[in-house]
């Protein structure tokens, strides 16, 4: 019988993540911890080899200042299939990974095979990771096992690329919803074959729909990672995608990410953040950290 979901008790331990009191010294090493576990993205009809060279360009070194140590790169970029290619020669000798949406993003409503071959030609052109969206319309029409076996076949078209399952939470209406989701979508993904940790992620949006990540919405997905962990030893990653814009934000996430998953998912290979806006604010507040004054916004790029 499936837990059920307290919804009360959900929205008061999320919210309770957001009181905890951190020193300097761990803010600035959680500044940093986020900035490495961002996937900037752009996902935009008017997308352009130039554009998406200039964000490789800020994944790889995201702020050319003044600031000791160095900045880490971010976790990866986020493109759309076509523009793979592009990303990988961009990015050749660096650490940032290419993750890029397909299976018919963001509806999810394209014919199986077609969302199939999308997979295919994305890691084919050097994707490392598969950013997937799982069909919501048949998901809350009670067709499990629909969404189950296209979960399977996405996974197994990605062979060695990462699967992030987009569950596309802000339609999924209900927490109860997202509970059942995140379980279908971890056990399925698994029926296609062995799970390494990090090799599958469950996210929340594709930041086209509204409400995207929240922190109810996420506690649920991490109660589900735990649980499941504590099953198997097997650790499913996390990725909150949308409407996560300030570095305060980004620390709220990790404190709940550490007392519910604890140390080891504070790493970019089981957490992640579909939040490019956030970049931005994150290093702002880096500068501030070591020299007391904020910057402008125009010293920092939004490639």
């Amino acid at each position: 019988m499936r837990k059920p979901v307290d919804t009360v008790m959900v929205e008061q331990r999320a919210t309770s993540f957001t009181r905890r009191s951190i020193k300097t010294a761990s803010k600035e090493q959680g500044l940093r911890l986020a900035l490495s576990m961002i996937d900037l993205t752009t996902l935009e009809g008017k997308d352009s080899p130039e554009k998406v060279r200039s964000l490789c360009a800020k994944a790889i070194l995201p702020w050319e200042g003044d600031i000791k140590p160095l900045l880490p790169s971010v976790a990866a970029i986020c493109v759309y299939p076509s523009l793979v290619r592009i990303a990988k020669r961009a990015l050749e000798g660096s650490t940032v990974a290419i993750a890029s949406v397909a299976t018919g993003f963001p509806s999810g409503q394209y014919p199986l095979d077609v969302r199939i071959e999308d997979v295919t030609e994305a890691v084919k052109a050097g994707a490392d990771e598969i950013d997937m969206v799982i069909n919501r319309g048949a998901f809350l029409s009670g067709s499990f096992d629909e969404v189950a076996n296209e979960i399977i076949c996405f996974r197994e078209a990605c062979g060695k690329a990462h699967l992030k399952i987009i569950l596309e939470t802000g339609e999924l209406e209900t927490l109860e919803n997202v509970r059942a989701a995140s379980e279908l979508a971890i056990r399925a993904a698994a029926l296609a074959g062995p799970i390494q940790d990090g090799e599958v992620f469950i996210k929340t949006s594709t930041g086209k729909i509204s409400p995207a990540a929240t922190m109810p919405v996420t506690l649920v997905m991490l109660d589900v990672i735990a649980e499941y962990f504590e099953e198997t030893g097997i650790r499913i990653g996390m990725k909150p995608a949308g409407g996560i814009r300030t570095a305060k934000q980004a620390l709220h996430y990790l404190v709940m990410v550490k007392e519910t998953l604890g140390n080891a998912w504070l790493h970019k290979s089981l957490f992640r953040f579909g939040a490019s806006s956030l970049t931005n604010d994150v290093l702002r507040q880096l500068v501030r950290q070591q020299t007391g004054q904020y910057t402008a916004s125009y010293d920092f790029s939004e490639a």
